[in-house]
């Protein structure tokens, strides 16, 4: 199981470079896919994801991105009250066939997963992005494996007990410290070809802090769907990992946390 995460891990990570160093048309297709498929696997948890309301989810992620594109983002607000009236329209005159819960997580998914994740690709296109954007990472998975070291050196409080055991206070500290300090440590090496953010080193020690406390966060709300729904992971499509949403929980987080954090620390 070990060799099997390594290798999915390192070939993620060769993806990713080789996407998000790319940027534009590559790294949006990718987001776009990524985007579809973890929408699908929160959508087979609730059991929706071949029904009406789940098509109607995914035809909206398409005109989201179509809308991002396009540059069009002025209509957004548009797309979003159609769709929850297109939803409403679907539980109304199929009554009693759709529960509101599935209604709603319909609605929900779209906006935790593809609206969440597009930040993926708005940090990337904003200036100074090239750098930016892999504060992402750092927050995300740097955060993951700082707080997983620490907690299995000190770790004695629990976290969130019922959720994640294994999980404590000591190392979601150092996990935001670790953070913190891979974001000033890049800063110090790149900071100087970032023409757009007046102190680097302090804006991208900031930004990744923040975001590590919020990734931490979108970690515990995916495993809370997944113990309210008893399932173990959402997918199999990444071997080790479980599905798209089990490794990207907490970037979902993350990229939203650095785009808005960087602009007003900038």
């Amino acid at each position: 199981m070990f060799t099997t995460r390594l290798i999915s891990g390192i070939i993620l990570v060769l993806i990713a470079l080789v996407t998000v160093g790319s940027g534009g048309m590559i790294l949006f297709a990718t987001t776009v896919a990524i985007s579809m498929i973890g929408l699908f696997e929160l959508y087979r948890v609730m059991k929706i994801q071949k029904n009406v309301i789940g098509i109607a989810g995914y035809l909206t992620v398409v005109s989201y991105y179509g809308l991002l594109w396009f540059h069009g983002e002025q209509y957004m607000m548009l797309m979003s009250i159609a769709f929850l009236m297109i939803l409403m329209t679907i539980y109304v005159f199929t009554f009693p066939k759709y529960k509101t819960e599935e209604v709603t997580v319909a609605f929900f998914g779209v906006f935790y997963v593809a609206v969440m994740l597009s930040y993926l690709y708005q940090v990337r296109v904003m200036a100074d992005g090239k750098y930016l954007v892999w504060l992402i990472f750092l927050s995300s998975w740097g955060c993951d494996t700082c707080a997983y070291c620490v907690g299995m050196l000190i770790g004695r409080h629990k976290l969130a007990p019922v959720l994640s055991p294994k999980k404590s206070i000591e190392g979601a500290i150092g996990g935001v410290a670790g953070a913190a300090l891979l974001g000033f440590l890049y800063a110090t090496v790149f900071g100087a070809s970032m023409a757009e953010v007046q102190n680097p080193q302090v804006a991208c020690a900031l930004a990744c802090a923040i975001a590590a406390v919020i990734s931490q966060i979108g970690d515990l709300a995916a495993s809370a769907v997944k113990r309210n729904h008893a399932v173990k992971d959402y997918g199999h499509l990444i071997p080790g990992h479980g599905g798209i949403l089990d490794r990207f929980d907490s970037m979902l987080f993350t990229a939203p946390a650095i785009f808005f954090a960087v602009t007003f620390l900038r």
